[in-house]
């Protein structure tokens, strides 16, 4: 809203300086800093709004020490993030970008699921909140909607660079220069491979790559419930699902940035991307809003995110990696969330296959998530929370990095 008013400002009135909005830097920083005061700012409010009424975290029974004191921090804080980041996205965001509204369609909804999720735990005091096959099936729907709007909108394209003959005299023959074409297109970067390019709809034979969409579906799909349960099992220590997303937020604003950008596109031989840039001011924007959350939300915690912010954050992270055809390199970019799954999956799979053989469950480790094992060994909270946010910004870097290794 704020960018479409300074934009009339300065084309009517040629007001000096207003024409700094059309740079994208320029606004992302600006959201960025918006985003984190806002953060800090509402979060004060909101920690004392939400202890008068009593939305507080359900008790725990962990076996960790502090599990009573962190009985009566106040939950929910991820309205903080949503509210500091969809403030900023319309102000200063082109609305009319289909990639920015479906960003905040994304926000919104899994938001909502999250929120949810937190009443019933809150208030309905049932520890398992909102029951898992509903939840699975909002974040599927919001799956299967995301990518059948990038599959056949119009605006959703690549654009491809052909060789055009030109012929200039009989002397000097003929030369070629390249045109550019806007094409609909499933292929997405594959890291380390020097054609670094799947098309999706070539995994299918011949005959049925005109219904290339419901693989496509398929795919979008599982990236979005894997990253956002990834996330939301990230939520346990304090600070740790904050910083994380963090990190693989502002990896996934530079490859947005480099994939926006044709000059950059073309000397990194990944896919260039119209209207991308856009995604960069909302990725500063929720970057900032997870910064300025951390300042509440470190140890010890004075809110938590709840399932309100998990489950948007992991939503979000998901439906950004595949707006920028780089869902390939999640695994590695969000490799601290990839461990945190496995450690469940393989626990519970070990526990169940040992149990069925020899009568009595064992486990692989000590407990899960992983984050949990390491407190079950004497570390203390604050120093897995550090260490994890350094193993994230190695991943977050050996991301980039792929892009020029091949």
């Amino acid at each position: 809203m704020l960018y479409y008013l300074l934009d009339y400002l300065h084309k009517t009135y040629r007001l000096p300086g207003l024409g700094v909005v059309h740079y994208i830097s320029f606004r992302s920083a600006v959201a960025c800093v918006l985003a984190l005061s806002l953060s800090i700012l509402l979060g004060r409010k909101l920690i004392q709004f939400f202890s008068e009424k009593g939305v507080r975290d359900t008790e725990r029974n962990l076996g960790m020490p502090f599990d009573a004191k962190k009985h009566s921090t106040p939950t929910m804080g991820g309205l903080i993030i949503i509210i500091a980041t969809v403030v900023p996205t319309l102000l200063l965001t082109k609305l009319s970008n289909i990639y920015v509204v479906l960003l905040l369609i994304t926000t919104l909804w899994t938001g909502l699921i999250g929120i949810i999720d937190d009443y019933i735990k809150v208030f309905k005091k049932d520890k398992k909140g909102l029951q898992g096959s509903i939840k699975v099936f909002g974040q599927v729907l919001l799956g299967t909607c995301i990518s059948l709007i990038l599959f056949f909108h119009r605006d959703v394209v690549v654009r491809q660079a052909h060789p055009k003959p030109v012929v200039e005299d009989r002397l000097e023959g003929s030369s070629s220069e390249l045109q550019y074409e806007d094409v609909k297109s499933t292929k997405t970067n594959i890291p380390f491979f020097k054609k670094n390019e799947l098309d999706y709809s070539r995994l299918l034979p011949t005959s049925w790559r005109q219904h290339a969409w419901i693989l496509y579906a398929c795919v979008v799909t599982f990236i979005v419930v894997s990253i956002s349960n990834g996330a939301n099992l990230t939520d346990g220590l304090d600070g740790l699902a904050a910083g994380s997303s963090a990190i693989v937020i502002t990896g996934l604003a530079v490859l947005a940035y480099l994939s926006g950008n044709v000059i950059f596109a073309q000397y990194l031989n990944i896919a260039y991307i119209p209207n991308l840039g856009e995604l960069v001011v909302f990725c500063t924007a929720l970057g900032g809003a997870c910064i300025g959350f951390l300042w509440y939300n470190t140890y010890p915690a004075q809110i938590f995110m709840g399932d309100t912010g998990s489950l948007m954050l992991g939503g979000v992270i998901a439906v950004l990696s595949v707006m920028i055809r780089k869902e390939l390199l999640m695994p590695l970019l969000c490799g601290i969330f990839l461990l945190e799954n496995l450690s469940v999956v393989l626990q519970v799979m070990y526990f169940k296959h040992t149990r069925r053989r020899t009568g009595t469950g064992r486990r692989i480790f000590l407990m899960a998530p992983l984050h949990h094992h390491f407190q079950k060994k004497g570390i203390h909270e604050a120093k897995i929370v550090a260490r994890f946010f350094i193993v994230g910004f190695v991943l977050a870097v050996l991301t980039l990095v792929t892009l020029k290794i091949r």
